[in-house]
């Protein structure tokens, strides 16, 4: 793929996780926008500031960030095609005219330097094969003094998700986790330092790479929000199924394990029924940086 570096990424979300993705934006929408106060309210845009969205997906943050931004712009950057379809279509509907949207690989994307004021990424961060080219990347196309706010998976912390994964490990033995804007963008069978949905949830790791990308003042905080998954627990296992790192997993798998893996998985789910939805606790990081 012309100007990708992060083949393997690109691969899956230009298939069938990407177009998952697209195809249910309302859904991981509403998985994840319980996170998106905490982010905005760390980006602090201002009127008038250029917003960088870096895995921007379906494009729901970059327009709520390009709606803050007033009479500045918000540009998401996102290596899925289908999820930039829908971004677009999203944006022209709801009459957001300050959102662009670009395909292209963070880590190497010639992106315009000291361009942004700031850079924010709702889950979009912990895939990059390369984390400190990528943040080094960025890093030059905000302006001094310019900040990012991230969100990371802060993965086995109070996850209430976890628990639903462990009840069908049995019949899903490579199920171990994680989630990209709490759904992964594949199975999470590997170490966490490879790119994946666990990659940056160790504080740590964090302070590394961002550092090591030229940044500073790097912060760290806990953060958690409901996740809606679904109607009921029987609407919710088959969300749950259809996403890339259980389809994965399902496919692998004799029919009569998938069979009892999804009558497990809706039982697992039926604690966390209300009245009107499925809602379990997320948790995260809440990253934050300044470029000197």
């Amino acid at each position: 793929m012309r100007g990708i570096v992060n083949v393997e990424q690109a691969e899956a979300w230009n298939g069938y996780e990407g177009n998952h993705w697209a195809g249910n934006h309302d859904r991981y929408d509403a998985v994840n926008s319980g996170f998106n106060d905490h982010l905005l309210s760390a980006a602090a845009v201002g009127d008038g500031d250029r917003v960088l969205d870096i895995g921007c997906g379906n494009g729901q943050v970059t327009r709520l960030a390009a709606r803050q931004a007033g009479r500045g712009h918000a540009t998401g950057l996102d290596l899925s095609a289908p999820m930039l379809r829908r971004a677009r279509e999203l944006a022209a509907a709801e009459g957001v005219a300050n959102a662009t949207f670009i395909e292209g690989d963070a880590q190497v994307h010639p992106l315009p330097a000291a361009g942004f004021d700031v850079a924010v990424s709702r889950f979009g961060i912990m895939f990059f094969s390369d984390p400190v080219a990528a943040f080094a990347n960025i890093a030059r196309a905000l302006r001094p003094g310019g900040r990012v706010a991230l969100l990371s998976l802060r993965a086995g912390d109070g996850s209430e998700l976890e628990p639903v994964f462990a009840a069908v490990r049995r019949d899903l033995p490579g199920l171990v986790g994680g989630a990209r804007e709490s759904g992964a963008r594949e199975p999470v069978a590997r170490e966490p330092v490879a790119p994946g949905p666990d990659s940056m949830s160790d504080p740590d790791r964090v302070r590394q790479v961002l550092t090591g990308a030229g940044f500073t003042d790097v912060g760290t905080s806990p953060v958690d929000a409901p996740q809606v998954w679904g109607r009921d627990a029987e609407d919710a296992a088959a969300f749950l199924g259809a996403w890339g790192p259980v389809q994965h997993i399902m496919r692998q798998v004799e029919p009569d394990a998938a069979a009892r893996a999804r009558h497990t998985l809706t039982e697992a789910l039926r604690p966390f029924e209300q009245p009107d939805a499925v809602r379990l606790r997320g948790t995260a990081w809440l990253i934050t940086a300044i470029r000197p």
